[in-house]
């Protein structure tokens, strides 16, 4: 039993493919990973390298179940109750890690092998871009290495031809698996379970709090792209809607009244298909764990997976936990609610806490009293913010109580969110309906200027205020007092202050002077933004928008059998293929040549070869047959054993085919008189025998 169990130890140059593979399978969640686990993975993949070279023992039974306890107690202590997709991850990974602790036979590599190529998939929870992509397929390249040396250890050269193999296998399988994907019916599931989950996105939040955009404002994360059928609106106008904030509690904006409940639902991630009209703009959003959708003001939904609201926003059936692809329509009419009449329960939009910022309160007072007409309160407000010394800052001091206070009249430093909130409190104070608007401003170009992008530090906040017979109008303090941030972005308004980005060192955008690294960045966010659109997201109304732009309008049904006729044509290629190659080898081996002869003569014999019958077997066979040639044939195939399963030198071969040639011929003749005899038996000449 004890030789048994040796002879199946998993090889050490098979162990290392695994732990490589292992430790790059680790790379896309490095970021969401706690530092212990990483560690722990380390630490037994690592122990069970040095157990492999004899440096170390694998531990015991005892001790293995200590080690595990020990682990998982740490693991329930870290997560404290908590259970989204990233803590089930990262149990998955110290199981992993464990079990290198037991990986002796060649069993458990097998074991292990589909662990880890499931870890693979698990990856693309969290990460769908090509270079994520490309790491996992290198991932599992390795494990198919690991594989092919695992099952034949000791064959010289191993390593060159596992890559090799696996380079034809890619080559002969790549045609088959696009035409598979762009053929295969894409059919809605069934039903769709939420990707719950706890990882805290950068992004806009349902409340604001004066600094939470401005901390917003240091990060360069993506948060959507933008490709428009027709003319780019100017960056001034490119104000993306995404909600609104009509509540003060406290120094906070969030959302309170009348929010309208949906009932959850699967998000279409591919909404909006065919070319872009003039008119149109498709929107790739990143995941943000949130309902809202972001749209420019005076648009209407074109896709089916987005909803209007009764504020002119537009809403998904339940968070968006993958990026979603949706389509809008500029329309040049007003959807951001009631244009001239009062506005539903209007008193929701001057809501104000009871106590609180009184000077603020008494310099509404005083517009009021000095202006006769809702807009005139507005523009003397965008007035003051014009002229006074305001200014717009990444670093606004730490406001005290009554904090809209000591911006208007002491600090006058602030972020767009300070001042969003400060005028909106002036102008209920006054009497004027008034909301705060949160979403993005602006947008820069991508490669080739084929989209836009918006990212994390376009993050902004202004105000709607509603003026009798013109309904909900937008008024950006911002954009009286920086208005380079509106005109250009916050680049260029925080160049004098110096504090764009300056807490990420590793983003390109902060270093905007470098052209190389931006033109490296730009190309690959566009390879990631064409991935994303024609192969994550191709799904079901894409697929169909692509085959009706193919000839004879191509439906489900059609693409049933197109799939079943790309898999039996392929069945048929890949036989025809195989035999192929397997008659081209032949020919070019003269020992498959000899072995050939050696099969045709014994069918020849009456002795047919079996499926799966060894040369021995055959060579039994034969001499049961043909008594005359038994000798000559156990000692053939004898040769032919030793050629296929021994090793031995190039000029040692030679001299074997020169010699199992001769005992071919010899067996021939052996076989051929042996044939004579029975026909005729000695003595009696053939035709006088009796009956």
């Amino acid at each position: 039993m004890e030789v048994a169990e040796t002879s199946e130890l998993v090889s050490g140059r098979a162990l290392i493919w695994l732990i490589a593979s292992f430790a790059l399978l680790l790379v896309p969640q490095w970021d969401r990973l706690p530092v212990w686990l990483i560690a722990s993975c380390a630490v037994l993949a690592g122990w069970r390298w040095l157990a492999q070279s004899g440096r170390v023992r694998l531990p015991g039974k005892w001790l293995r179940s200590g080690i595990m306890l020990a682990l998982v107690a740490v693991y329930i202590a870290t997560v404290q109750g908590r259970f989204t997709v990233e803590t089930a991850a990262s149990f998955f990974v110290l199981a992993v890690g464990l079990k290198w602790l037991e990986t002796r036979s060649v069993r458990d590599f097998y074991v292990l092998f589909f662990i880890l190529v499931y870890l693979a998939t698990v990856n693309f929870l969290f990460h769908q871009e090509i270079h994520w992509s490309v790491i996992n397929l290198a991932g599992v390249a390795l494990l198919l290495v690991g594989l092919q040396v695992v099952n034949a250890p000791d064959i010289p050269g191993a390593m060159k031809s596992g890559w090799r193999r696996l380079g034809m296998m890619l080559v002969k399988t790549l045609p088959i698996v696009v035409l598979l994907f762009l053929f295969f019916p894409r059919m809605a599931p069934l039903w769709s379970v939420p990707l719950v989950s706890g990882e805290a996105r950068t992004g806009i939040s349902d409340s604001m709090t004066p600094g939470d955009i401005s901390s917003l404002a240091q990060s360069s994360e993506r948060a959507f792209r933008v490709t428009f059928g027709g003319e780019v609106p100017p960056y001034r106008e490119r104000y993306w809607r995404g909600l609104i904030l009509d509540r003060l509690e406290g120094d906070t904006w969030q959302e309170g009244f009348g929010q309208r409940f949906r009932r959850p639902g699967r998000v279409s991630i591919d909404g909006g298909v065919g070319e872009l009209a003039p008119n149109q703009y498709d929107v790739l959003m990143e995941p943000t764990d949130q309902t809202w959708a972001f749209a420019l003001k005076n648009s209407e939904a074109v896709s089916d997976n987005v909803k209007p609201d009764d504020q002119g926003l537009f809403r998904f059936d339940r968070p968006a936990d993958t990026p979603v692809r949706y389509r809008m329509a500029l329309t040049g009419e007003d959807s951001s609610g009631q244009t001239g009449a009062l506005p539903d329960n209007p008193q929701r939009y001057l809501q104000l806490p009871r106590t609180g910022n009184p000077r603020a309160r008494a310099f509404a007072e005083e517009l009021a009293a000095q202006y006769q007409t809702p807009g005139a309160i507005v523009q003397h407000l965008l007035d003051r913010f014009r002229e006074q010394e305001y200014f717009y800052t990444l670093r606004p001091p730490a406001m005290p109580d009554n904090g809209i206070d000591a911006l208007l009249f002491d600090e006058k430093r602030g972020f767009c969110a300070h001042y969003a909130g400060a005028a909106t409190f002036v102008l209920r104070a006054a009497g004027i309906p008034a909301r705060v608007v949160v979403g993005y401003q602006g947008g820069d170009s991508g490669a080739d200027n084929e989209y836009l992008i918006i990212r994390q530090y376009d993050a902004h906040a202004w105000v709607e205020a509603w003026l009798p017979g013109q309904g909900w109008v937008r008024m950006d303090p911002t954009a009286a007092i920086a208005p380079q941030r509106i005109e250009s972005g916050l680049r260029d308004a925080m160049a004098e202050e110096g504090s764009f980005l300056e807490n990420d060192w590793t983003s390109p955008q902060r270093y905007g002077d470098m052209a190389v690294l931006q033109w490296a960045s730009l190309q690959l966010d566009m390879m990631n933004y064409h991935w994303q659109r024609w192969v994550v997201g191709y799904q079901g109304q894409s697929q169909m928008d692509l085959m009706s732009r193919l000839p004879g309008g191509i439906g489900l049904r059609e693409l049933g059998y197109i799939t079943a006729g790309i898999v039996g044509a392929a069945l048929l290629l890949a036989g025809l293929f195989t035999a192929w190659q397997y008659r081209r080898i032949e020919s070019r081996d003269p020992f498959s040549r000899i072995v050939g002869r050696w099969y045709r003569l014994c069918d020849r014999a009456g002795v047919p070869v079996r499926q799966g019958e060894t040369p021995s077997q055959l060579a039994s066979r034969l001499a049961r047959a043909k008594p005359a040639a038994a000798g000559t044939a156990t000692t053939f195939a004898r040769m032919v054993n030793k050629h296929y399963y021994g090793q031995q030198p190039d000029n040692e071969n030679r001299r074997e085919l020169a010699r199992m040639k001769r005992l071919l011929a010899t067996m021939n003749r052996q076989a051929d008189r042996k044939h004579q005899t029975d026909r005729a038996p000695s003595g009696i000449p053939e035709g006088n025998h009796r009956r």
